[in-house]
This record gives structure tokens, sequence and C-alpha cells, in this order.
């Protein structure tokens, strides 16, 4: 190969691997921007769940959440639930019950125990 055909194919490289790198930040960045006024519409709206009430929804996924323990998430009326004392044989996909203990400060999500699986 002589050297017009090495720098033409490097030049080529530097611009796929630069335009793919610009195509992930924009996406990135949506991603965020999108994620922010979510989060922004939450606060400015009442939770769709009251204390003390149990609710039935579906497991999203497990975090770790505050307690360093397996906490399932799940959403009521988009309203992120963080349930604790889940049985260890639960899964994503999986339908629960749980009981609403406790809001986090800006009313975003709120903490619940497990109560049954649905």
């Amino acid at each position: 190969m002589d050297t017009t055909t090495l720098i033409t194919l490097g030049a080529v490289a530097v611009v796929l691997v630069g335009g793919a790198a610009v195509f992930l930040w924009r996406r990135s960045s949506a991603d965020e921007r999108e994620s922010r006024r979510a989060h922004e519409a939450a606060q400015e709206r009442e939770p769709p769940v009251e204390l003390g009430e149990t609710y039935e929804f579906g497991v999203t996924e497990f975090t770790d959440h505050h307690s360093g323990e397996r906490v399932a998430v799940g959403k009521v009326e988009g309203f992120v639930v963080f349930t604790e004392d889940v049985p260890d044989s639960v899964r994503e996909g999986d339908v629960i019950r749980a009981k609403i203990l406790s809001f986090n400060q800006g009313k975003t999500s709120a903490d619940a125990t497990f109560v049954e699986t649905a």
C-alpha cells in the first residue's frame, strides 16, 4: 500500500470515529434532557399514591437504593416506588403489591414494603 492510500484510510477512520462520538454525545445529551424534564414534572405534581395504602405494580428492576439491600423498583402511574423486603423469588416483570411507607423529600418517589405477589 502506498502512502497516499494509508493517509486516506487514516483520515476516513478519524472521520468515522469522530462522527460516532458526536452521535453518541448528542444522544446521551437528549436522554439527560428528557430525564431532567421528567424529574421536574414529577416535582410539580402530587403523588398518585397515599401513605398507608397498598398498590399493585410490575417490578421493572432491582437496586440497592439507600439501604444497601435488594429493593424492587416499579411505577404507579409513572411514579417511582422503591419496595423493600421483597422475597428472593420475585423477578423483574413480576407483579407485586406493596404498602407505601414514606415519600422522599421532594415527593418524587416513595418507599414501600412488600405485601404479596399479585
